[in-house]
């Protein structure tokens, strides 16, 4: 990683370290590197979710782009997925994504994708990050040579909506679904998406205020969706994060479904139907080990990446696999997307459901699950901090012994997290109290070290 780019873009908190000037300088960066890159001014896509900082960084980024020449397409607030997909579908030469996800309002982030739809290459990222942080002055424009805002956003909007119904056969006639928007960019696209279909279909949390997104609510904070789901009888609650790219669900008895048993029944269902190429699924290190046995026993492969959905998307496109994921309900579908897409994988799920004529529980239950613990350790906020900690002899050695002692019947990860300054502590065991404790006493070992 970069002093500025992470594993999923810039982030920062709005005021303190990330700002409209740095913004601006991103915009002037990409728009110059793209330049060297494809010999001309760039056309760039520029996409948000419903953060009261977005509209300033959109501002400040798309100046930063006119100003070296570069022309934007914005595509207002949408998800993350969308801006892959139309970046793609209007031939921009990149794409950028102004979210930060799952987080709080104040925190924000700069993502950005390349022509056809993918993150940026390390080394890509690398040379605008070199830009930014430069005090060289970057090549900017005069007179007729400045760059131009194209219009069309509710278009857009209306395309992708349309690609996504369309990756399903289905209407889902007489389904009962709850959709939770999370105060987030699905609250731009989910109503006139499940509109299409023939499905009874009621949304919350679809009142964005700049401040409200992913507060209590969305694939973070289900206990909403799945006291709701329960009380009006639905067949299925849907839940989206802020910038709509994961998606998790709850069962008709309130009962989670995450993005392992989303990949189960997506993965089993595609074999049976022999379009499961290369008989394999792709997840992270951080899947149940319920994951694990379901394969096993229904003779899938399951291959494991290190954290993160560009991990899993590079294995996909390396082995040419066409299902990935993550437990936190990043779910990619090659055949339709390039990212992971929240809306894209309740579609997937709902056809399954439909064609199959079973109850969430009954699908999702075909996937056992260990009791899972995960928690997290803050540490101070400094460089080096994080990486003194993974590198502890006595930390290496506390996990080896556990590990042992599991006799794989459980499983310890301690990683750092890539975009907050936290250590990730998760352990799988027999039952939730060996769970607890084995954290509680690894947490309790990274606070000392």
């Amino acid at each position: 990683m970069g002093k500025l780019f992470g594993t999923d873009g810039i982030r920062g908190v709005i005021g303190e370290n990330l700002t409209a000037d740095l913004a601006f300088r991103v915009g002037q960066a990409i728009a110059t590197v793209l330049t060297e890159e494809i010999g001309h001014a760039p056309t760039v896509t520029i996409g948000k979710d419903t953060r009261i900082s977005a509209d300033m960084l959109e501002a400040a980024l798309m100046a930063g782009i006119l100003s070296i020449g570069g022309c934007v397409k914005p595509l207002g607030t949408i998800p993350t997925p969308g801006v892959a997909y139309l970046t793609v579908q209007e031939k921009a030469d990149a794409g950028i994504v102004i979210s930060a996800s799952h987080n709080p309002y104040e925190h924000n982030g700069i993502k950005v994708f390349n022509d056809r739809g993918y993150k940026l290459p390390d080394a890509l990222e690398q040379r605008i990050e070199e830009k930014i942080l430069s005090d060289e002055a970057m090549p900017e424009k005069k007179g007729g040579e400045i760059g131009r805002r194209m219009h069309g956003m509710k278009q857009f909007k209306r395309d992708y909506i349309h690609h996504l119904a369309s990756s399903i056969d289905t209407d889902l006639e007489g389904m009962r679904i709850l959709v939770d928007c999370a105060c987030g960019a699905a609250s731009a696209t989910a109503p006139g998406l499940f509109g299409l279909l023939n499905a009874h279909t009621e949304f919350i949390f679809t009142e964005p205020d700049g401040v409200n997104i992913n507060d209590h609510c969305g694939s973070t904070h289900m206990e909403v969706l799945q006291q709701k789901v329960v009380e009006g009888h639905y067949d299925i609650g849907i839940a989206f994060d802020g910038d709509a790219d994961r998606c998790l669900m709850v069962d008709e008895t309130g009962a989670l479904i995450d993005g392992d048993k989303v990949l189960a029944v997506v993965g089993l269902y595609w074999k049976e139907q022999g379009l499961l190429k290369n008989n394999a699924i792709v997840a992270t290190v951080m899947s149940n080990l319920g994951l694990h046995e379901f394969c096993r026993k229904h003779g899938i492969d399951l291959i494991c990446t290190a954290v993160g959905d560009r991990n899993v998307l590079e294995s996909m496109l390396e082995h040419d696999y066409v299902v990935g994921g993550e437990q936190s309900g990043h779910t990619i579908f090659r055949k339709y997307a390039t990212t992971g897409d929240g809306e894209l994988t309740a579609l997937q799920f709902l056809q399954i459901m439909e064609y199959s004529g079973k109850k969430a529980s009954e699908l999702a239950g075909l996937c056992p699950q260990y009791p899972q613990v995960l928690k997290n350790v803050e540490i101070p906020n400094q460089n080096g901090v994080k990486e003194r900690i993974m590198s502890s002899l006595v930390l290496k050695n506390a996990i080896e012994k556990q590990e042992a002692t599991f006799a794989g019947e459980g499983r310890l990860l301690i990683r750092p997290s890539g975009t907050e300054p936290l250590i990730r502590v998760m352990v799988e065991a027999k039952n939730s109290e060996e769970a607890e404790n084995v954290a509680d006493r690894f947490i309790a070992l990274v606070k000392s070290l």
